[in-house]
């Protein structure tokens, strides 16, 4: 159960089924999955993005270990502790898991809530007054199925776009089928506009049928993969621009040169748009590479995780 709600927090199911099934066959325990490399678990993440879901549970089953002898807690308060764990995931796993009376809220719920009940809140409100009708309807005898139900109900029947309200059982108490408010409930949320990027990658070729590859180490996306070695720049570079950057100059030398470069990338995430390019750099100074960037051969790089953006790439 932790793993499926881990999994399918940013994921669709038909996508995370797949990669549900490797990590039960690779970790069947949750020794298993403590005693391996973060290497090993992130690249058997790889492609499903969000990665520091993957840190989480990987840092989560040490905790097990560490402070619960290796077995699952029981109670939310304990659950919670678990790094990455949040309230939804701890009740969800606290009642459906072992029967405890805690009531989950996700965006399933909030919309069946919003509707039934005309609920106009929207973030931080909206969450409380649906935790609080939660808990007042919740069957505390049947916590998890209860809780699965409103979930379900929400996944199949009160969808976000065309629900089925005319074959729905609720129809006569619904708020919003009585007020002509179903397309208006629950109020939505104004989305700020995604951040634009632009990534300027370096193809390296120190040694016959070799590359270079550098781990990403900044506390944001991608956390602990491995890329080839980039410069982000505040727009769209070209190869002059490039030839002129500080970093490229200490890392590559002054005679250091850009044979070629590839098309621009477009890569969507949820709160920025990625633009990159790669770069095939000649004439390289491999002395100056910084600390840390790894020489490998091209039949490597399988075995290194890598972000979709990287893949991309690797399969055009």
């Amino acid at each position: 159960i932790w793993l499926s709600e881990v999994i399918l927090q940013q994921t669709r199911v038909d996508q995370g089924t797949a990669y549900y099934k490797k990590f039960v066959d690779r970790f069947p325990e949750i020794i298993d999955l403590a005693e391996a490399p973060e290497q090993e678990v992130l690249k058997l993440w790889q492609g499903l993005g969000y990665y520091s879901r993957a840190r989480n549970l990987h840092f989560a089953v040490k905790q097990i270990m560490t402070d619960h002898d290796g077995i699952f807690p029981e109670t939310y308060d304990e659950i919670i502790k678990l790094k990455g764990v949040g309230e939804y995931t701890a009740a969800a796993i606290a009642s459906i898991a072992f029967g405890k009376p805690e009531v989950v809220v996700d965006g399933n719920v909030k919309r069946v809530l919003a509707r039934m009940f005309g609920l106009e809140d929207v973030s931080k409100k909206l969450y409380n007054r649906s935790k609080e009708i939660m808990e007042k309807e919740l069957d505390r005898e049947r916590a998890g199925d209860f809780n699965q139900a409103v979930m379900e109900f929400g996944a199949l029947q009160c969808t976000p776009q065309s629900p089925s309200c005319t074959r729905c059982v609720f129809k006569s108490s619904c708020y919003a089928f009585s007020n002509d408010m179903v397309d208006k409930l629950p109020v939505r949320e104004t989305k700020k506009k995604p951040r634009k990027r632009f990534f300027s990658y370096f193809i390296l070729h120190p040694q016959e049928k070799s590359i270079v590859l550098s781990k990403r180490s900044d506390d944001e996306i991608w956390k602990n993969l491995y890329e080839f070695p980039l410069i982000e720049t505040t727009s769209e570079a070209n190869a002059d621009n490039l030839l002129q950057e500080p970093d490229f100059i200490n890392w590559f030398g002054n005679k250091a040169g850009i044979a070629e470069s590839s098309k621009t990338f477009k890569h969507q995430l949820s709160h920025q748009t990625i633009f990159a390019k790669y770069y095939e750099i000649t004439n390289i100074d491999a002395k100056l590479f910084p600390e840390g960037w790894k020489v490998v051969s091209l039949d490597e790089i399988a075995d290194y995780p890598i972000s979709r953006l990287m893949e991309r790439f690797l399969e055009d």
